[in-house]
């Protein structure tokens, strides 16, 4: 990318919907610039952990001190720890040209809309295709009880709505289908190598203007 700077990709949506899969499938592609953000935590590192590739883990009167001089794009609590974005990290990798991907739930990526510059970010919206297939998604990781996933799909009720405060709005009905419009939306969004007139979104528009031209430029000239 030259000297050109990154930007920050949110990547949000309802548990469940897919985005580690989408973001699993992102990764293998370097012509994208990606770097996927890494979070700064007050729990416990788990075997297997290593620190600032998995997390950041420091204690909590750290972390409230990032909090009071503004050093995270965004932080929650937990089941009493705290999780949240660091900034420094975020603008130095987007500095190197880098494209930041946030895989962050409702609340932290409407923290992130509010606070950061909107021409430094591309917020894109995962959607289920239906609460049903999201319902069947939580259940087959075997992980969850059936009051949790309730609560989940309780969640997602109340987030689904939020989704038009992101630009972008993609539904997952398979992941090489919601990877393939991701892609388009970074090439639009002027974030790769490659010139954002080539994107199918582009394209598409240039082709129905000249439609337009074609069969009403009487009327559009008179």
């Amino acid at each position: 990318m030259g000297n050109q700077k990154g930007k920050i990709i949110i990547l949000s949506g309802p548990s469940g919907v897919g985005k580690g899969s989408v973001n699993r499938e992102l990764e293998k592609d370097k012509s994208l610039h990606l770097k996927y953000s890494v979070s700064m935590t007050t729990r416990a590192s788990r075997p297997g952990e290593v620190e600032g590739v998995n997390y950041f883990f420091v204690d909590r009167d750290t972390f409230e001190d990032a909090i009071q001089h503004g050093e995270l794009i965004e932080y929650a609590e937990f089941i009493g720890n705290y999780y949240g974005t660091p900034r420094n990290f975020i603008n130095e990798e987007v500095a190197k040209g880098k494209n930041v991907i946030l895989e962050i739930e409702i609340k932290g990526a409407t923290q992130v809309l509010q606070r950061e510059d909107p021409e430094s970010l591309v917020s894109i919206f995962l959607m289920p295709p239906s609460l049903a297939k999201l319902e069947e998604r939580l259940r087959k990781r075997g992980t969850e009880g059936d009051d949790v996933i309730k609560q989940r799909l309780d969640k997602a009720l109340i987030e689904i709505p939020l989704k038009h405060r992101y630009k972008y709005i993609i539904e997952n009905d398979s992941v090489e289908n919601a990877v393939a419009k991701i892609k388009d939306v970074l090439l639009k969004e002027g974030t790769l190598d490659i010139s954002s007139s080539e994107s199918y979104y582009e394209k598409t528009r240039a082709k129905v203007e000249a439609i337009i031209l074609d069969r009403y430029k009487f009327i559009i000239n008179n």
